[in-house]
């Protein structure tokens, strides 16, 4: 009996000590970086081999740019000369699940590869979030860490998720955001940011920070929360398709500039929006495009011409390198 009783308190004890050592894990488990970024995604979305790991669900598509010339007393990238340029496009469902359903709540993305002139070329990957995720690398590996589904329940443990939020409360905006806002009815009826701050340089040598937004021509369309039932999972693609086949989808590019104290360090933190705007040119979608188009274009923020660099922003050079992991493990399949 003694014996007994004292394996079962000894099992005890070490259950207890087990779940102190859980409860006492560092959020996030270790420095993040962009092996283990890509394998966060992987932890919470599963790994689906030919994928990219996040937005995963895609749409490639083709267009140009035209650039106003009075964006090039912002910048002397080539992109304002207001020549067109062509454009690789690919739309998105924020998450690294290739069968996310698409009239559920969540952001949409606008990644984008403008050939310019002289061999340049302007990548980038915008979402339909003003704010970004989180505002620093290691929360971003924290929250992917807390939503990694428990190998028991196959669910997220909600201690691990409100001990996230708890520690870092810049993932707020970008929830609340995504919250209070409607499913896009369409690829090309939703705003895009770029989040991240960039530096323009113009060519007088002038300096200005600036983030910027693709505006749709026609406005924003929202579907009612009330008739989400009514749309199929699937519809975003063949939606896009039909607006194209009868008008080009056009979209503003709209810069706003920063002033002396706004944070280009936080893409968690939206300027006031009383900041001076400019547009900066117009993108037109023209048509939607097979896979291979866009499938070898990784959309690295950091491939800039001259006249654009990065900001101070620790999560640009993470998303670069995060994003050359991804692309290794989905073109390896």
């Amino acid at each position: 009996m003694r014996t007994a009783i004292g394996m079962a308190v000894v099992a005890a004890l070490a259950a207890i000590g087990t779940q102190a050592a859980v409860a006492q894990t560092p959020i996030p488990s270790e420095p993040a970086n962009a092996v283990n970024l890509v394998d966060g995604l992987e932890g919470v979305f599963g790994t689906h081999a030919g994928f990219r790991r996040s937005g995963a669900r895609g749409v490639c598509a083709a267009g140009e740019f035209v650039g106003n010339k009075a964006a090039s007393a912002i910048s002397k990238a080539s992109a304002f000369s207001g020549k067109p340029v062509p454009v690789t496009l690919r739309f998105s469902v924020g998450g690294g699940n290739p069968n996310a359903p698409e009239n559920g709540k969540g952001v949409r993305g606008l990644a984008a590869q403008f050939d310019l002139p002289n061999g340049e070329q302007w990548l980038m990957a915008n979402i339909s979030a003003p704010f970004f995720t989180a505002a620093t690398p290691d929360a971003f590996l924290a929250f992917l860490e807390a939503r990694k589904p428990d190998p028991a329940t196959k669910k997220p443990d909600p201690a691990k998720i409100a001990a996230a939020a708890a520690k870092y409360p810049d993932f707020k905006p970008q929830m609340e955001w995504v919250a209070k806002t409607g499913v896009p009815a369409s690829y090309a009826a939703v705003n895009y940011w770029s989040t991240n701050a960039f530096k323009f340089t113009n060519a007088a040598g002038k300096t200005q920070f600036a983030k910027w937004m693709f505006v749709p021509v026609t406005g924003q369309e929202f579907i009612p929360d009330d008739k989400l039932a009514t749309y199929a999972k699937v519809f975003l693609e063949d939606e896009l398709k039909g607006r194209v086949a009868q008008i080009p989808v056009e979209f503003d590019m709209v810069l706003q500039l920063a002033q002396p104290g706004d944070p280009t360090d936080n893409a968690t933190v939206a300027w006031p929006d009383d900041r001076k705007k400019v547009v900066a040119g117009r993108l037109k979608v023209t048509a939607v495009t097979d896979k291979s188009t866009c499938d070898g274009i990784n959309f690295n923020p950091l491939v800039l011409p001259t006249g654009i660099e990065g900001s101070d922003d620790p999560l640009l050079a993470a998303r670069a390198g995060s994003y050359a992991v991804s692309q290794a493990r989905r073109l390896a399949k």
